[in-house]
């Protein structure tokens, strides 16, 4: 008996620890989050293949976003947190304004409760590269939800500070941890208002 609980408890440590190497002090303070639970890409990847159905993996970039970029099929939804404001032009990015999505959290409530989970359950947010998952997170703190993960590296990844891909995506993120995705888009995992 005491051989099966020194099991289970070294079994529960190293779980506990498995996501030890997100040092939270070294992320830009736009990525952190209130309950501090971060996860890279390829961290988020093996949480979704071992826990499946007992956590909601959400994608909350844009549509567009999705769509010429590319997405994986391990989401469970795409929620936007942002969505585009075409009829309002920021100057100074040259492009259109983005504004909060006003049925994200209605939609992500709804989309945890078809797949039977609760406020309690694991959630992970992806953006792009890790900052508007963290405001997502950050709102879904708000809403009472306790277990909320953000992927800092995001779909794709953060931006090479030197060298010949310098200010490109190329350096972390799901899509250059080489983990599953497609240009092809599920219907059924997609947003629509």
């Amino acid at each position: 008996m005491k051989k099966i609980l020194l099991g289970i408890s070294l079994l529960t440590l190293s779980y506990t620890n498995a996501f030890a190497d997100v040092d939270a002090s070294k992320l830009p303070s736009k990525k952190q989050t209130p309950q501090g639970k971060y996860l890279t890409a390829k961290e988020a990847y093996k949480t979704v293949k071992r826990e499946g159905r007992d956590v909601l993996f959400i994608d909350v970039r844009t549509r567009a976003e999705a769509e010429f970029v590319g997405m994986t099929n391990m989401v469970d939804a795409n929620i936007p947190y942002m969505v585009q404001d075409i009829d309002s032009w920021n100057e100074k990015k040259q492009k259109f304004n983005m504004e909060p999505n006003s049925n994200f959290a209605v939609v992500v409530d709804d989309t945890i409760k078809a797949k039977n989970l609760n406020k309690d359950s694991k959630i992970i947010v992806m953006c792009r590269s890790g900052s508007r998952s963290a405001k997502a997170a950050n709102l879904l703190d708000k809403l009472g939800y306790q277990n909320v993960y953000t992927v800092i590296d995001g779909f794709e990844g953060d931006k090479a500070k030197s060298g010949p891909n310098k200010g490109h995506r190329v350096v972390n993120g799901w899509k250059n941890s080489n983990l599953p995705w497609s240009y092809k888009l599920a219907k059924n995992k997609m947003y629509f208002e």
